[in-house]
């Protein structure tokens, strides 16, 4: 797609929702401002406490970086429930910073704050695409290929029906042809048995509804296929979706761990893991959240991007390049033309 270089991105981040916020967000934009990817131009809106953000923002070099303040009163941490602050907190940065962007203001929006709260307040806020029942947020696993596997849902959704699973596999296609490049995304969903027979009543209804559809449908895959790379899209519920992004995370330490442990018992053992550390590194490279930035809230009215609550400044530049490239790409529009009711109803 051929870029527009004479226009100028609008990204509103909520700046008071890491764990290192506002420090870490403004590092971040000042990184992604010292890096420009495509020669465009971006303004970073930076929603939160004016004072503690003008503060932070004196302690680094901003040369470079265009931005602007949105002042907040309140900022919703990670212990508030999502049902709840609709009501309680209407000024806190997260609900300005939405509402920034569903009025036009800013061209997407990115949090790294509290995951729930974000997909409630953003559906509320910014409602939902034409022919989309309900939002995903999905994550990107790292396989033994070059590209990474996209599973939706991860959490947004702990019960899914057939129609759900099958939207979710409609929107990964599309934003992992967009993201990744992949002209026909292979389609997984995941079950506990290859057979179209098995699993619960909905997954069944789920598998006629894609193998029916003009995806690229591989059929069921299991768990053990997910890093095998078998499938570009795999679509589940999020209690399943959940579990395994929480185990997979927990991969990474589990190895450091054991590589360590392993060096300390020998001399021999400690030269021998110090000779692969560059190997080591690059393997680890792959599982390393900071490389793929934030997670997508796929099917609201907006461009929304959730990203861990530790995520570094590299992590941050990361997500704010992602944003433009999916508002660039237009991944909205091509999301509901594929749910509209003449292609749905062509889908069979």
């Amino acid at each position: 797609m051929e870029i527009n270089k004479n226009r100028i991105y609008r990204i509103a981040i909520d700046a008071m929702g890491g764990d290192l916020a506002p420090d870490n967000e403004i590092q971040g934009a000042i990184l992604a401002s010292k890096n420009k990817k495509f020669d465009i131009d971006f303004e970073i809106i930076f929603i939160g406490n004016e004072t503690q953000i003008r503060q932070s923002l004196t302690q680094y070099d901003t040369n470079g970086l265009r931005y602007s303040i949105v002042h907040a009163d309140e900022t919703i941490t990670m212990d508030d429930d999502p049902t709840e602050i609709l009501k309680k907190k209407p000024n806190s940065s997260l609900h300005k910073g939405l509402q920034y962007h569903a009025q036009g203001y800013a061209d997407s929006f990115i949090s790294i704050g509290n995951t729930g709260a974000v997909l409630s307040v953003a559906t509320v806020t910014l409602g939902r695409i034409n022919g989309v029942s309900r939002p995903t947020i999905g994550a990107l696993f790292p396989t033994i290929g070059k590209k990474p596997t996209l599973i939706l849902d991860v959490g947004a959704n702990i019960e899914a029906k057939s129609r759900f699973l099958y939207e979710f596999a409609v929107m990964g296609s599309i934003y992992v042809n967009l993201t990744q490049g992949i002209e026909n995304p292979r389609i997984g969903l995941l079950n506990i048995g290859e057979e179209s027979s098995k699993g619960t009543e909905e997954i069944i209804k789920t598998y006629d509804l894609l193998k029916n559809s003009n995806m690229n449908f591989i059929g069921n895959i299991e768990g053990r296929d997910i890093l095998l790379g078998s499938a570009d899209v795999v679509v589940c519920d999020g209690f399943t979706g959940n579990v395994i992004l929480k185990f997979a995370e927990s991969i990474t330490g589990l190895l450091k761990t054991k590589i360590k442990n392993y060096s300390k018992s020998s001399i021999f053992k400690k030269l021998l893991t110090l000779t692969a550390l560059p190997v080591l590194k690059n393997i680890f490279r792959d599982f390393d959240y900071q490389e793929y930035g934030g997670v997508p809230l796929l099917g609201v009215n907006g461009i929304v991007l959730i990203g861990h609550g530790k995520s570094s400044p590299k992590a941050i530049s990361n997500i704010i390049f992602r944003a433009i490239e999916l508002i660039r790409q237009e991944i909205n529009p091509k999301i509901e033309n594929s749910l509209s009711p003449k292609v749905m109803s062509n889908n069979g």
